[in-house]
């Protein structure tokens, strides 16, 4: 077993306090937005005093991180892996640097990603069935909208508010006073993005406030956006994101829309399957990753069957403390102790 230190996203969303607290370091004042604990070039851990991860794992085909939102993040979804290769080599061909700001498809891969709450999550995911967002808009008093909802579909829309075929700020004020949770929603982002398509859109997408414990599965096409709280989110170690708002960064509608599902995600919220007794494995399908709780209660064998990170979250595990991470190769075993809480992720 090899304990691992991550590297600190400073992003603006972030929260001060949460990871800190999770790694026992003090607030530097700075918003800890993530930690990441993997190989990925854009923040690579490191283990055994600064040797590089990579060197003993190889490269990992995912990314572990901790979260921590204190406002909204971008309004987004991630390709398949065709999408990906076809938009990497495209942008390749015309010439957009890896590292320029206009660029979307870093790299030729998918990037499906799982986040598991460890407070209250509140979210944005999927597109909620229709009929319940046509009921929605109605209350709102946002009935034009409605009726092109029923009349057009989800797809055409959609579409139609991002290209400005819809007045989002006769929505926004038909919002103003309304008491439901996702008018309120509506009237902070459009303070903070006034005239943004995006902000309309929301409306269109499930509201999920994910207990601890819980989590979102969010595959190829899926709209999201995460609003407030702390997880511990999986990914593939890919770096391609289409925004379609929410964010200073780069936004692209057209791809976004050619990107995006439009099939509503009836179910968002994701529960924890029992594999064995105190691990609980996540249904991740088609993902470059396996993640599962471990919830100890006494002494647990635990034994790797691939290329492992393990995360300990909460409680003491005795070998693996409180914030500490840890890579075991496959076939490598520890005895775990609790009470605690361990993450761990496996590849293939």
């Amino acid at each position: 077993m090899h304990t691992i230190r991550g590297v600190a996203q400073h992003y603006a969303w972030g929260d001060a306090g949460a990871i800190p607290q999770i790694l026992g370091v003090e607030p530097d004042g700075r918003p800890w937005a993530e930690w990441w604990l993997g190989t990925h070039p854009g923040a690579p851990a490191t283990v055994d005093g600064g040797r590089p991860l990579v060197d003993i794992a190889g490269e990992l085909p995912y990314l572990l991180k901790l979260l921590a939102a204190h406002q909204a993040l971008s309004l987004q979804t991630h390709p398949d892996t065709a999408t990906a290769a076809e938009g990497f080599a495209r942008e390749n061909e015309v010439g957009i640097a890896r590292t320029d700001a206009r660029r979307i498809y870093r790299d030729p891969y998918a990037k499906p990603e799982v986040l598991i709450a460890l407070s209250p999550f509140d979210a944005l995911c999927g597109f909620r069935p229709l009929g319940d967002t046509e009921a929605l808009l109605h209350s709102l008093g946002a009935h034009e909208l409605a009726a092109a909802l029923r009349q057009e579909g989800l797809e055409s829309t959609v579409g139609a508010i991002y290209r400005g075929q819809v007045d989002t700020a006769a929505v926004v004020t038909a919002c103003a006073g309304h008491p439901t949770p996702q008018a309120q929603l509506v009237r902070e982002l459009d303070a903070s993005y006034p005239g943004e398509p995006s902000v309309v859109v929301t409306l269109f997408l499930n509201r999920v406030m994910l207990q601890p414990g819980e989590a979102i599965y969010l595959t190829p096409g899926n709209l999201h956006a995460y609003l407030r709280g702390v997880g511990v989110e999986v990914m593939g170690a890919s770096d391609n994101v289409v925004r379609g708002g929410l964010t200073p960064k780069h936004i692209d509608v057209d791809e976004l829309l050619r990107v995006l599902r439009f099939e509503p995600l009836a179910e968002p919220v994701v529960q924890a399957v029992e594999a064995s007794p105190g691990r609980w494995v996540y249904p991740t399908p088609d993902a470059p990753f396996e993640v599962s709780r471990l919830d100890v209660a006494g002494a647990l064998p635990y034994t790797a069957t691939g290329r492992e990170l393990l995360l300990c979250t909460d409680g003491d595990a005795g070998p693996l403390h409180h914030g500490e991470t840890a890579y075991l190769a496959a076939g490598e075993s520890v005895v775990l102790e609790g009470p605690s809480t361990v993450w761990a992720v496996s590849a293939p």
